[in-house]
């Protein structure tokens, strides 16, 4: 565990090697345009990865760090602290990181800045693994902001395209609204208990060090930090827009990793969310308004990656929501996002598979894949499966344990996440039918290196390949994952990895959490895919309805979800008529106030004074020998006044 700092060091190395090499054009010199370098310093930090969670199992917990600053009598460490949620997560970061990786030598192929791509992948690897080494708040901060940095340059990666420059700059600028939050909540942290250590702040927390007042808003305002991230109700808007993209940063930032860091950083500052009353079930509040939200629009759109990126968006509302739901729920959440983690980023890869094949990503455009693409179709059909949460296959072990967690919270919020089964099952599988069954385009189309390309609407393109070898060894990894990732649920299963009693005995927040199997539970969400199932295939497979029918029926439903609930119009109006108009009047108090009248206006008025006193100096006897017989004449009436 000591050695864990090699993990993001080995890929910091890559970046400033394939960084620097980019930037003076040495990199069109290294073999592989220096790809192989990154993917070397993923595998060597995967193959770490394990010496390191065998340690933590037979040590336990472990914690330490050097000085870092020293400031005014305050010194400031930087350390790690490795423990089951950090093993977790650096086994997710790392192996999904390297599929990615992998796979890119494939999709991204003939790309100009093919080099500075691997680079800031290696970049973005080094702040999650640094983020979740962390063990304090200042740390865990710079990782943070560090992985926004990132996402920013990836997701602009084609920065000449409009879109993507925009998407960019709103995923930037919306996550800042919540990391301003986080940041507060630090510091009112630090100022609270004089450290930034999350064990010294935790202890504070349990000691009754922290005024209540104080404890709630630094709670609320880092949960603000963390829905920013996970694109949370209200600050989700971000995340369909960041599909600009290219798709394999799709399945790394925005699948398996970056959005998963709000839900790892309220799970590492459970201690402190549990303390404060009325915060749990606030958490499920946001959870389950995201999940319904984002599961309705993810039915409607059309654009392959944003049917993935609302299910993403989603999800991370169910994991907040279960993580809202107490002890139980901070096992099962952990547990959901790991597996939803191989499944979502499989999705991502495939629907890349299928946009490298034909150079579309949109539904109207494509369908009838299957026989062309019996791979891209297979691995899909598992990660759609796994979605749905249909046994034996991951997600069906990791949602029936979130939903016997949810079911603590009464009828109501039960009801809720078995509905939103049912939804992710029915776009799950339209995405599926629309893509590989149904009417094949009319053309055949000889597909090229280019992934994202912006083709001419309206035409069409059959995929004349299937993925490559570099791009399929990975799905079929990930697809592995998909199906046998949840079974460490199981005590058999997980005494085999070292979790005598499943992933409850290994990761929990109190006390151990025992693999429970509710029968019940598992019925009711079986039953929900499968009848989510069953719609999807009436409507896209079996055709026993009318899609454009059901869309008439319902078109007021349909045009809200077309329109995402109004969220982006609601900002866009905030934008135009409030920070727009209250710019305009800070720029006039700017202008008239501070700039004309505050800094100018000295200068207006000497000029102005001079211009008056410059008569009193005419050079002549006369008039100064005037002037001071007027001034007598006033000082003799002025102290005749006074004696009168």
């Amino acid at each position: 565990m000591e050695q864990a700092w090699l993990l993001p060091g080995l890929t910091f190395g890559a970046f400033t090697v394939l960084s620097l090499a980019s930037l003076t054009g040495l990199a069109r010199r290294i073999p592989g345009g220096g790809a192989w370098l990154s993917i070397a310093a993923a595998l060597v930090s995967f193959v770490l990865f394990w010496p390191v969670a065998a340690d933590e199992q037979a040590r336990g917990t472990h914690s330490f760090a050097i000085p870092w600053v020293q400031v005014a009598g305050l010194e400031l460490t930087a350390g790690m602290a490795i423990d089951p949620l950090t093993v977790l997560m650096l086994g997710l970061i790392t192996f999904v990181a390297l599929c990615v990786q992998v796979y890119s030598t494939g999709y991204m192929r003939g790309e100009s800045r093919y080099s500075w791509y691997f680079a800031a992948l290696s970049l973005f690897v080094t702040a999650m693994l640094g983020l979740v080494l962390a063990d304090n708040y200042l740390l865990l901060y710079i990782m943070w902001e560090l992985v926004g940095f990132c996402s920013y340059l990836l997701i602009g990666f084609y920065y000449d395209r409009k879109a993507a420059a925009e998407a960019a700059k709103k995923a930037f600028v919306t996550t800042r609204l919540g990391d301003v939050g986080l940041l507060i909540g630090i510091l009112l942290l630090f100022r609270a208990t004089g450290t930034f250590q999350m064990s010294g702040v935790f202890h504070a927390v349990e000691t009754g060090a922290i005024e209540p007042a104080t404890l709630s808003l630094a709670a609320l305002l880092l949960f603000l930090g963390a829905m920013g991230k996970s694109a949370q109700f209200p600050f989700h808007v971000w995340l369909p827009d960041a599909m600009e993209g290219p798709t394999p940063v799709s399945a790394l930032i925005h699948a398996a990793t970056m959005v998963a860091a709000g839900v790892y950083l309220v799970a590492r500052s459970y201690p402190l969310f549990s303390a404060v009353p009325g915060m749990l079930m606030f958490m499920t509040l946001v959870g389950l308004i995201t999940t319904i939200m984002a599961a309705g629009i993810a039915l409607v759109v059309t654009d392959i990656k944003k049917v993935i990126a609302y299910s993403t968006v989603s999800k991370l509302g169910f994991m907040v929501a279960v993580l809202g739901a107490g002890g139980a729920g901070f096992t099962a959440a952990i547990f959901y996002l790991v597996t939803h983690g191989f499944f979502k980023a499989l999705l991502f890869l495939g629907a890349g598979s299928v946009i490298h094949a034909t150079h579309r990503q949109d539904l109207q455009e494509l369908g009838g894949l299957g026989r062309k693409m019996p791979l891209t179709a297979s691995v899909l059909l598992i990660a759609t499966l796994a979605l749905a949460g249909l046994p034996p296959l991951s997600g069906f072990w990791s949602k029936d344990e979130a939903l016997v967690a949810l079911s603590q919270r009464g009828p109501l919020v039960y009801g809720l996440a078995i509905l939103s089964v049912f939804l992710s099952a029915i776009y799950g599988a339209r995405l599926w039918f629309r893509l590989f069954t149904g009417p094949a385009p009319t053309a055949d189309h000889e597909s090229g290196p280019v992934a994202e390309d912006e083709s001419e609407p309206g035409t069409h393109a059959l995929a004349t390949h299937d993925a490559p070898v570099a791009m399929a060894l990975p799905m079929l990894a990930l697809a592995a994952m998909s199906v046998v990732g949840g079974v460490v649920a199981l005590p058999a299963v997980g005494a085999l990895v070292g979790m005598p009693q499943g992933i409850g005995s290994y990761l929990f927040f109190h006390e151990p959490e025992p693999f429970y199997f509710d029968a019940g539970v598992a019925v009711t969400s079986t039953t929900a895919a499968l009848l989510g199932l069953f719609v999807a295939s009436g409507l896209y497979w079996w055709r026993i309805w009318s899609p454009a029918a059901l869309q008439a029926r319902f078109s007021r439903a349909h045009a809200l979800l077309e329109r995402k609930f109004l969220v982006d119009e609601v900002y866009q109006w905030a934008i135009d008529h409030i920070v727009l108009a209250s710019g305009r009047l800070v720029a006039l108090f700017d202008r008239a106030v501070l700039n004309d009248a505050g800094v100018n206006g000295p200068g207006v008025v000497t000029v102005a004074l001079s211009a008056l006193l410059k008569y009193t100096q005419t050079g002549r006897l006369a008039n100064y020998a005037l002037i001071m017989v007027i001034g007598l004449l006033v000082l003799f009436a002025a102290a005749f006044g006074f004696a009168m």
